[in-house]
C-alpha cells in the first residue's frame, strides 16, 4: 500500500510537474489557503533557506504567489493559485471518489470491524510517539 501511495504521489508531482517537496508544500497550502514561509517551513521541517527555493520554483511554475501579510507588512504569505489547486484535485478525485465508492459498498458490520482495526492502529501510533490518544 505504501508502494501504491508513493507512486500516486508521484504521478500528481509530474502532473504538476513539481518534486516530492513542492508537492508537500502545495498539499499545505492548500490545506491552509495560505501560510508565511515560515510556517510552511516548520510544516515542511526544512530550513528557511531551503523554504525561499520551493517558494520560488511554486512561483516561477505558476502554483503560488506572494502576497503582503495582511496584518505585518514586513511579512509575505504564499497563496496557491487557484488554477493549481483545481489541477491538484482532478488528480486527486478519482482515488477520493472510488475510495468513497468502495466505502459506501460496506455493510455496517464490515465498517465497524475496520473503524476498530483502525482505531487500535493509531493507538499504537500514539503509543509508540509518546502522545495521548
Amino acid at each position: 500500500m505504501v508502494h501504491l501511495s508513493r507512486a500516486f504521489e508521484r504521478q500528481v508531482g509530474a502532473a504538476l510537474a513539481v518534486n516530492t517537496t513542492d508537492l508537500s508544500a502545495m498539499e499545505h497550502l492548500i490545506q491552509e489557503g495560505s501560510l508565511t514561509p515560515g510556517e510552511l517551513s516548520r510544516r515542511l521541517d526544512i530550513s528557511t533557506a531551503a523554504t525561499t527555493l520551493v517558494v520560488d520554483r511554486l512561483v516561477a511554475l505558476g502554483h503560488a504567489q506572494r502576497h503582503p501579510h495582511s496584518s505585518d507588512r514586513r511579512k509575505v504569505v504564499v497563496v496557491p493559485a487557484q488554477e493549481s489547486v483545481a489541477r491538484a484535485f482532478q488528480q486527486l478525485y478519482p482515488v477520493i471518489g472510488g475510495v468513497a465508492a468502495v466505502t459506501q459498498e460496506l455493510s455496517d458490520d464490515e465498517r465497524q470491524v475496520i473503524e476498530a482495526f483502525l482505531a487500535r492502529v493509531v493507538g499504537v501510533y500514539h503509543s509508540v510517539l509518546g502522545s495521548p490518544a
